[in-house]
């Protein structure tokens, strides 16, 4: 199994983004060593199915988070941190307009995905895994404030360079050929990590 991104979508221009969209990805762009990584990385895996029958099967994870997830990583992810900044009575950081929309998939989702794609008959194939369901991170900033009651405010810093607009997988490959389809809703899934917190 190699386990994948959707940064190999770089900037898409098709959203949902299925797995035969080829990619809009600047290789010398600010983020280009992850994703031209990644996508070398799958060049590799496909080279050696190809050419030697290696079982292999590629997953293109979307943003996923859930219990102990780092916030404090150089490339933390976005929701265990805007957890603890609310949490800490920090303001929470939005960069750009907050428009910008991403997909968030739970781990207990991930982890049903990889273990049904490894017992699947499917090599030499790719699964977007990831939610379909599209939130901009300033609404999430919003919902997250609600969930902690707390009484931060949202701080609005400049947005990265190469920064994606949009990033919403299709997954209809992996409904179709694995019958799976996350379980947890994003509202569901922020309620048990900031039980995590709580409690950790």
């Amino acid at each position: 199994m190699y386990m994948s991104s959707s940064e190999v979508y770089g900037n898409p221009t098709v959203v949902p983004t299925p797995e035969d969209y080829e990619g809009r990805v600047s290789s010398i762009g600010i983020r280009s060593p992850y994703d031209e990584g990644k996508r070398f990385g799958e060049s590799l895996a496909m080279a050696y199915y190809r050419e030697w029958g290696v079982p292999v099967k590629i997953i293109r994870l979307f943003n996923t988070y859930g219990p102990r997830i780092r916030s404090d990583a150089e490339y933390a992810r976005v929701i265990p941190r805007l957890v603890e900044e609310a949490l800490h009575g920090e303001a929470l950081t939005v960069y750009g307009d907050g428009s910008q929309t991403r997909s968030f998939v739970y781990v207990s989702d991930v982890i049903d995905a990889i273990s049904k794609i490894m017992q699947a008959d499917c090599s030499g194939e790719v699964f977007n895994i990831g939610n379909s369901s599209e939130i901009s991170i300033v609404e999430l900033a919003r919902r997250i404030l609600k969930l902690t009651a707390s009484k931060s405010t949202i701080a609005y810093s400049p947005l990265p360079k190469d920064d994606p607009r949009r990033r919403c997988p299709d997954i209809t490959r992996a409904a179709r050929r694995l019958n799976w389809k996350p379980q947890v809703t994003l509202e569901e899934g922020l309620e048990r990590l900031l039980t995590w917190y709580k409690e950790n």
